[in-house]
């Protein structure tokens, strides 16, 4: 007797069309977590590999550490480091706590306007404020003689720079962190006859702590591995970030970068690991039942905020109009007739308007490819059936950038896409790799943005789709991408306003037709031209100034556009 083959059982190994869906999901998962490997992994093992070679190649192990340990390199550079990080995080926090407490707990007059100023400083690139410091306190400093003997130069230069361009960091997050007050709390205190000063330390300081903490790490990290403001203003203040590009560019001791970069990853890592888990234990502390505060009018506690924000507004103003100020005079401080000469970048070194353009383009191709590739890794994450351990294995690659310093990202770069047996090793040099690395670098915030967009996004939508039998992929073109459209527009803005303004993740990696802005600044101040490399710098604020505008109106109407689909719907 012969049975046809349409009568044989399925094999044993055969997939059903559930588990093929699940098995295609997951290929596009290990897709997105090999371009991870090129990205950031394999970058980051051959910095490592480098870092224990000597400069042939050849395995040394730790002689290099110990090398470097030899030559002071710890109390000169890490030491440095760690102080300049410490003290400009007691500061910055402090400020940004007294600015969110007066715009959260008082009833001020324009305070959205006010809380727009407070944010100017992060759009323009770090080296801003140390050249502006430098026309207020330096040599011939408007302010020189309030300093007496301490120069300008160092410490003290580092410090008010890093501070400048790190403090909206800080002010976001705990912004964040006191709109979240729960108000039956001060309901509670103001039952109890609780004075003014007991409710600030017994509900406004714990409610804030999670906060805190997370904006101190941040800070922390941003100063500890920042590279601009310590090598315009640093003087002969050295630091880690200064000492790997001494070493690398200066004395083209490449394994010695490398040392000093894993050196400058570790804290930042560590760091990183502990904002991670306050982070955590802040999302922990929310309750459903919270009732939103809204603050009362008082004209005691209102005074206190305007006389809390104005030192920081002053500062502020002071160093932003400082720079637009010295863009325009014609020769400081001899010739102070006002002038558009500083701005004609074509007679200056550099890499003149060229280079303006090439940030332009960097900009706008990392906005466009990074948008792109971190809303559809964070939509496969989130949206689509993964296995648990591939998941959590591609939530801890997305989070890994946050930890990488971008100078040490760039270093690794080198070492990377030049060796001579990676197909790749043609990039250096070209835009291409410019764009790479700084979505490698800015990745996480994006990341984040938009996997707390997708997880606003019920879940019904994916449950209606199958019963319609609609594809996951036309759920995501007609449903998922028209309700992500906001948070799609932010981190556009995210990213191409840490393009334009990036120096340490690009500083190795330029070519001499892929010169940049924020790099022009550098080489410009470099060449002694100090009021074009302002100029520059303000140039490269105005453009972010307009993308902030843009993205502000396009917001608005995409807001009203969102409600009145929502209510023909």
């Amino acid at each position: 007797m012969t049975v046809s083959a349409t009568a044989l059982p399925p094999a044993r190994w055969a997939l059903t069309a559930w588990q093929r869906e699940r098995l295609r999901w997951a290929l596009w998962l290990v897709a997105a977590l090999g371009l991870f490997a090129v990205l950031l992994l394999g970058p980051l093992y051959s910095l490592l590999s480098k870092s224990v070679a000597d400069s042939n190649g050849a395995f040394v192990g730790l002689a290099n550490f110990e090398a470097y340990f030899a030559s002071g390199g710890i109390a000169r550079g890490l030491s440095h480091s760690l102080w300049i990080a410490s003290a400009s995080t007691m500061i910055v926090v402090s400020l940004a706590f007294a600015s969110a407490w007066a715009l959260t707990r008082t009833r001020l007059p324009l305070r959205g306007g006010i809380q727009a100023l407070l944010m100017l400083p992060i759009l323009a690139p770090s080296l801003l404020p140390a050249l502006s410091l430098i026309y207020l306190f330096g040599e011939q400093g408007i302010f020189k003689s309030w300093l007496g003997e301490t120069s300008i130069y160092g410490p003290l230069g580092i410090v008010l720079g890093s501070c400048f361009w790190t403090f909206p960091h800080a002010l976001m997050i705990l912004l964040t962190a006191m709109r979240h007050a729960d108000a039956r709390h001060y309901e509670a205190a103001e039952v109890l006859r609780a004075s003014s000063l007991r409710t600030f330390f017994t509900v406004t300081l714990p409610g804030a702590r999670y906060g805190l903490v997370s904006a101190a790490f941040v800070v922390f990290i941003l100063v500890f591995t920042d590279f601009g403001v310590p090598k315009v203003i640093g003087g002969n203040y050295e630091v880690l970030a200064t000492d790997i590009y001494k070493q690398v560019i200066g004395q083209q001791k490449f394994e010695m970068g490398a040392v000093i970069s894993v050196l400058l990853l570790l804290p930042a890592l560590l760091a990183f690991v502990a904002d991670r888990w306050v982070q955590r234990k802040q999302a922990a502390s929310l309750t459903a039942r919270a009732v939103p505060y809204q603050p009362k009018a008082n004209l005691r506690r209102e005074l206190t905020g305007a006389a809390l924000l104005t030192p920081v507004l002053g500062f502020i103003g002071l160093v932003i109009g400082m720079a637009i100020y010295a863009s325009l005079v014609r020769y400081w401080p001899y010739n102070l007739e006002l002038s558009l000469r500083n701005y004609e970048f074509g007679r200056m070194d550099g890499g003149g308007w060229t280079a303006y353009g090439n940030s332009l383009t960097l900009a706008a191709l990392t906005m466009l490819v990074g948008t792109a590739v971190v809303f559809f890794n964070a939509w496969l994450s989130e949206r689509t059936p993964q296995p648990k351990p591939l998941l959590a294995l591609f939530q801890l690659c997305s989070l890994l950038p946050l930890a990488v310093p971008g100078l040490t990202l760039g270093l690794a770069y080198i070492f990377f896409f030049n060796h001579p047996s990676n197909p790749l090793n043609g990039l250096y040099g070209s835009m291409a790799i410019l764009v790479l690395c700084t979505v490698a670098h800015f990745y996480s915030v994006a990341h984040l943005t938009a996997l707390t967009a997708l997880k606003q996004l019920d879940h019904e939508f994916e449950a209606v789709g199958q019963s319609l039998r609609a594809s996951r992929w036309r759920m995501l073109g007609q449903i998922t991408l028209p309700l992500s459209a906001p948070a799609l527009l932010d981190i556009a803005l995210y990213l191409f306003v840490n393009a334009m303004t990036t120096v340490s993740a690009v500083i190795f990696l330029y070519g001499p037709d892929t010169a940049l802005a924020a790099v022009a600044v550098l080489n410009m101040d470099e060449a002694g031209d100090t009021a074009p490399a302002a100029a520059m710098a303000v140039t490269i604020m105005a453009t972010c100034l307009l993308a902030k505008l843009l993205h502000g109106a396009l917001s608005a109407w995409l807001s009203r556009h969102t409600q009145h689909w929502r209510g023909g719907r």
